[in-house]
């Protein structure tokens, strides 16, 4: 193994709480519960606002105020909300809109807003952060660099936007009966990079970048800035060669490390690979490292995933044969072309990450045809060509369901797919309905790939898919 780089976070201002200053925490979801949990252990008296009711809540709500943290429900998110007098800072979670009016009348009042990462990263210096981002591929990359870390010996927890609240995982490095990691491994999303510009992540990862969000961001220039800010504040910059968006803007970045899956040669004359791929090894300036083969998940986006965290691991110190190995124990990640059965040779695929246009064509190259495809949910803005064509390449039946399934009709009908469609309510009726499709049309798999967010009819997508994996794991053997 090779000695680890010692690296220097560097400093950027951020907003400084006074020791025991009362905050203000809106919203009860993971977030926003361990912001408060951090803030309390920190000394701050801190009260929770959220703006919903119910007993679920309400329960929640009992059992934070025995850990002296004080909630209020059904509170609107404005000044009003407030207590009397007001805190020194109100933290939120990556759910609100950062340019929310009650939060542009904080601000006027002179309250500091600040995102839950700002507080999670101020609270875990000196330990260097994995920050990575990217419209696609940052829940892959995450999940396997934290395992490649982890199966090298070193302690490097996962949190962030794959579920696990950063302030939780914060407040668990301050137990002095814990040893501390060596590094966090943190998957950044775009609401979370635009609420906390103080983050500065020791080695910074750029998957892709294609449009998403667009009905928060406004347009894409913006929502390409906000991602590109964690970059450069990183002291380590590694991107996606392959990604067209990146790739256009190469002379722009100066220092960084790229990774293309293909060959050195097939990158634009100025743009030098740190990690490529020829004749089925993993090749670096010193030569090959490993085969290319070693993780087996499916797809060309796959490669590019298995090269951007091996140049983390690289960097954090780990031998090749580390992680070839780390990279060949690697189980994959839920929800994101996850295998889950096969019944009567049909294999069932739970993509419910893939909550854009461009994610769900990405699983459809990934995949041999033919398939039956569930779409559906909450339609985003974003261009949907690309995955048309694949459906229209791959897809023996497209079965949609959710609020967008009359959208997405319309959509298949214009593009002029000729394989059979249904509609229908929701995945309760779309997953028996694909079973038949499958079995009569003689298709390899059934795939679940949204190319919607979930919030039509789910928390959020992890519910989305395990709700698919419990129907389908339901079906009779």
């Amino acid at each position: 193994m090779n000695e680890v780089t010692p690296y220097a976070i560097p400093r950027i201002p951020a907003p400084v709480l006074a020791v025991g200053a009362p905050l203000v925490v809106i919203g009860l979801g993971r977030s926003g519960i361990g912001a408060a949990r951090l803030l309390r252990a920190q000394g701050h008296p801190v009260q929770l606002l959220e703006s919903r009711g119910g007993e679920t809540l309400a329960a929640q709500a009992a059992s934070l105020a025995r850990e002296g943290i004080r909630v209020q429900l059904e509170a609107p998110l404005a000044l009003e909300s407030l207590p009397d007098p007001p805190p020194a800072a109100v933290v939120v979670s990556p759910g609100i809109r950062w340019d929310h009016p009650g939060l542009a009348a904080m601000r006027a009042r002179g309250i500091a807003v600040i995102g839950e990462m700002t507080l999670a990263f101020a609270a875990t210096r000196p330990i260097p952060w994995v920050g990575i981002t990217g419209t696609n591929g940052k829940t892959t990359v995450t999940h396997l660099v934290q395992h490649l870390l982890s199966q090298g010996g070193l302690g490097a927890p996962l949190c962030g936007n794959v579920g696990i609240s950063a302030a939780e995982v914060a407040l668990a490095c301050l137990d002095p009966g814990r040893p501390r990691p060596d590094w966090l491994v943190v998957e950044l999303s775009s609401y979370q990079i635009e609420q906390s510009p103080e983050l500065a992540p020791a080695i910074g990862v750029w998957t892709t970048l294609t449009p998403d969000h667009l009905e928060r961001h406004g347009t894409i220039d913006h929502y390409r800035a906000i991602k590109r800010r964690l970059l450069e504040n990183a002291s380590v910059r590694i991107l996606n060669g392959d990604d067209a968006d990146l790739r256009a803007r190469a002379a722009s970045w100066d220092g960084a490390a790229w990774i293309t899956a293909g060959p050195r040669a097939g990158l634009p004359p100025g743009l030098t690979p740190s990690l490529w791929i020829e004749q089925g090894q993993v090749q670096g300036p010193e030569g090959a490292l490993f085969a290319a083969d070693a993780l087996a998940m499916p797809g060309e986006h796959n490669r590019q995933n298995l090269l951007l965290a091996t140049a983390v691991a690289l960097e954090a110190g780990l031998a090749a044969a580390t992680i070839e190995a780390g990279l060949r124990s690697f189980p994959g990640v839920p929800h994101r072309l996850e295998r889950l059965r096969e019944r009567r040779g049909i294999v069932w695929f739970n993509d419910s990450k893939a909550t854009n246009y461009d994610a769900a064509a990405v699983a459809l190259r990934a995949l041999e045809g033919p398939l039956v495809v569930l779409a559906g949910g909450e339609a985003k803005q974003g261009e949907a060509g690309d995955w048309l064509a694949q459906l229209r390449r791959q897809a023996a039946a497209v079965v949609l369901y959710g609020q967008a399934r009359d959208r997405f009709a319309a959509l298949l009908s214009e593009a002029g797919y000729g394989g059979e469609q249904y509609c229908c309510e929701g995945l309760q009726e779309a997953v028996p309905l694909a079973e038949g499709l499958a079995t009569r049309l003689g298709c390899r798999g059934v795939l679940l790939s949204p190319a919607c967010a979930s919030f039509d009819q789910y928390r959020d997508f992890e519910a989305r898919g395990d709700h698919f994996r419990q129907l389908v794991e339901g079906l009779p053997a």
